[in-house]
């Protein structure tokens, strides 16, 4: 009987020989922490949907990016929850809101921790969309003022990298041109360029208090179905500006990552997003998979796909188990 001279199995063998013939890497300083800050003291509410995850007023938020940083993880993003809403979500640029008091907290108490803030009005919208209203749509051009002074207030309270997130087209210029002109043209942008209407946010939708009351997001979000637009999208951010673009979600859209990556040379950032998070802490209460190897599963597999960074509510679990 002829048995084979190769044998990919001779590689398999051991943890040590996987470990030293090992393709895709993962490591703590690529992960962010996502983090929902409200006004108040001593405040911490447990989002259902999300075991483990809260919305903090800022003294409890930094306990949770202290152990962030303690585990290495690489950065958090900021989202804001406001005590009032209005039409055109003017808390989002309130240099005492939430999100500007969680900068300036942890750049004094944790400088080296890179803060990125997430640029959108939904959370600040009394209607829950990403933009101001016209006649029941939402209005791309005149969002795009409010857009910019958010993103401003949020350099000014010292952010490390502004993350625009609501897809309206021309928004990465208009923030551009905003930060430079306000004296932040070090500012780097990380611009959610290829954000799909997706039903995976949903948790996310109430640990931001972000449900829109009427409609959905489908008319300026992506089709789920596009992945040459994807790359368009992508190639119009870095046209105005875009330091790092990111694809979201992360685990449904792995091609949309790789492709993204084979067609750029800038950073790349990946968010694996709350409904992904809520199925494996749902698979695993049951029984039904193993967590801790679903978590690590899931993250190399964006990795893999070509990610350099990963926005995951698992940040702080992968990074105690990598260090």
């Amino acid at each position: 009987m002829a048995f084979p001279v190769n044998r990919p199995r001779r590689l398999r063998r051991t943890e040590s020989l996987r470990r030293l013939v090992r393709e895709t890497h993962l490591a703590p300083e690529q992960l962010v922490l996502p983090l929902f800050v409200r006004g108040g003291a001593n405040v911490r509410r447990p989002i259902d949907a999300m075991p483990g995850v809260s919305q903090t007023s800022v003294d409890e938020m930094l306990r949770d990016a202290e152990r962030a940083a303690t585990h290495g993880v690489g950065g958090v993003l900021l989202f804001g929850i406001p005590d009032e809403k209005d039409a055109t979500g003017s808390h989002a640029w309130d240099d005492n809101g939430p999100v500007q008091h969680a900068v300036r907290a942890l750049k004094r108490e944790l400088p080296e921790l890179v803060v990125i803030t997430d640029v959108c009005l939904c959370e600040y919208t009394d209607h829950g969309h990403c933009g101001v209203l016209a006649n029941g749509d939402v209005d791309n051009d005149a969002t795009l003022e409010l857009l910019a002074r958010e993103a401003v207030s949020h350099a000014h309270a010292g952010a490390d990298i502004v993350a625009p997130s609501d897809m309206m087209d021309g928004r990465v210029a208009a923030i551009r041109r905003a930060l430079d002109h306000a004296h932040f043209a070090h500012t780097p942008i990380l611009s959610y360029a290829a954000k799909f209407a997706s039903v995976f946010y949903g948790p996310f939708r109430e640990a931001a208090e972000s449900t829109p009351r009427s409609g959905d997001r489908r008319g300026y979000q992506m089709d789920p179905s596009n992945a040459r637009e994807a790359v368009r999208e992508v190639r119009l951010d870095l046209d105005e500006g875009a330091d790092a673009v990111m694809v979201k979600p992360a685990g449904p859209y792995l091609d949309v990552i790789a492709r993204v990556r084979r067609t750029t040379l800038v950073p790349l950032a990946a968010y694996q997003v709350s409904g992904e998070f809520a199925m494996i802490k749902a698979a695993a209460e049951r029984g039904w998979l193993d967590g801790e190897r679903a978590m690590m599963e899931s993250l190399t597999a964006i990795r893999r796909a070509g990610a350099d960074i990963i926005i995951s509510y698992f940040a702080i679990d992968a990074a105690t188990r990598l260090r």
